[in-house]
């Protein structure tokens, strides 16, 4: 389908990436500030995960007609996408197995010391959660458990997009 290859060259597409992903930031500060559920560690990484898609989504919308733009976005939305499922699978082991030691999280994020992203955004990436606790269930799924949902689904789509990019660039 030519259409889905010629996704990444409409900024319109770049920024429904990107708004989509802000919705999800948009939703966790409702959850955290609204409904007074405290995020985890691992809830704080998944947003930096989101973050990552934004960010891909803004700089496709304003780049998208360049080949090395679309790579870095490309390389964001990907990297975010994978990163954010792997938390999200690890916080629901976490979740179900919250008696183990074996199974528990850190207290402070483990940013580097050049991006301490909780001391310079707090509100957004300080943590004070546990990763444990289940506060919130929507048909008897838990958040990280939704989250696998989604970040399942940006990678769907970025396998989906790449792959009729390929498809279609070796076609004459």
């Amino acid at each position: 389908m030519k259409v889905l290859s010629d996704l990444t060259t409409n900024s319109t597409s770049w920024l429904l990436l990107a708004l989509s992903a802000l919705g999800l930031e948009l939703c966790a500060l409702f959850f955290q500030y609204a409904m007074s559920l405290a995020p985890c560690i691992m809830c704080v990484y998944q947003r930096v995960a989101i973050c990552s898609i934004i960010l891909a989504g803004f700089i496709g919308f304003w780049g998208c007609q360049f080949l090395i733009a679309r790579l870095i976005a490309y390389g964001l939305w990907l990297t975010g996408a994978i990163w954010g499922l792997l938390i999200a699978l690890e916080h629901v082991e976490i979740q179900t197995n919250s008696g183990s030691l074996f199974f528990s999280c850190d207290i402070i994020p483990n940013f580097p010391t050049w991006a301490p992203l909780h001391e310079w955004i707090p509100v957004l990436f300080e943590a004070t959660g546990d990763c444990g606790e289940i506060n919130w269930q929507f048909v008897g799924y838990s958040m990280p458990q939704w989250m696998i949902v989604v970040y399942g689904a940006y990678v769907a789509a970025f396998l989906l997009v790449l792959a009729n990019r390929l498809i279609h660039a070796k076609k004459p």
